[in-house]
């Protein structure tokens, strides 16, 4: 598989909204909400993801487990519409929690989730990174098990970005029998 230009699309749609959930998430919580904010950069996300999940369509790999060149990721394109149709009903319907939890579900498993899964070493992006990070790594060390780190690093910090941090710490405290 090459970069096409639906590949440049797609990756830069995904890449954005990336870089955009985070901030839509973060305007709304602490003790100063910005509205104007989390409205503008939320509108983008939900834009890049709408570009991200249609181009996805149009991306096809015949090279793993596929139906017609549509492998099992390709299952997270209807979900990610039909969660945006989902949040954006929970707005109609003034359920302000029940739209922050589909968002941040959505971008839990459509940005980080999704991600992880692309960089396995045997994707086309995957193959493009790890493949120009090999000769970085120390001797010994396995493409798989920095996969591994760079995934458990990213659920650390989409955790840190979806809960508030005294919430986090306050869950591992209890999870890990830490001392106060």
């Amino acid at each position: 598989m090459q970069m096409s230009p639906v590949i440049a699309v797609h990756m830069s749609a995904a890449l954005g909204a990336l870089a955009t959930g985070p901030v839509a998430l973060w305007a709304r919580q602490g003790a100063r909400p910005r509205p104007m904010l989390h409205r503008a950069f939320g509108y983008a996300w939900v834009t890049l993801m709408i570009v991200a999940a249609v181009t996805a369509l149009f991306i096809r790999d015949r090279t793993l487990p596929n139906v017609a060149g549509f492998t099992p990721i390709h299952l997270l394109v209807p979900v990610t519409l039909a969660a945006l149709v989902r949040a954006f009903r929970h707005l109609a319907r003034r359920d302000i929690a029940g739209h922050r939890r589909t968002m941040q579900l959505l971008y839990f498993a459509a940005c980080i989730g999704t991600g992880a899964f692309t960089l396995l070493p045997q994707r086309y992006l995957g193959h493009l990174v790890w493949g120009a990070l090999a000769p970085l790594l120390p001797a010994g060390v396995p493409v798989m098990a920095a996969w591994a780190f760079l995934a458990a690093s990213t659920t650390l910090a989409a955790a840190v970005i979806l809960m508030r941090p005294a919430a986090l710490w306050r869950a591992l405290r209890l999870r890990f029998a830490i001392p106060a």
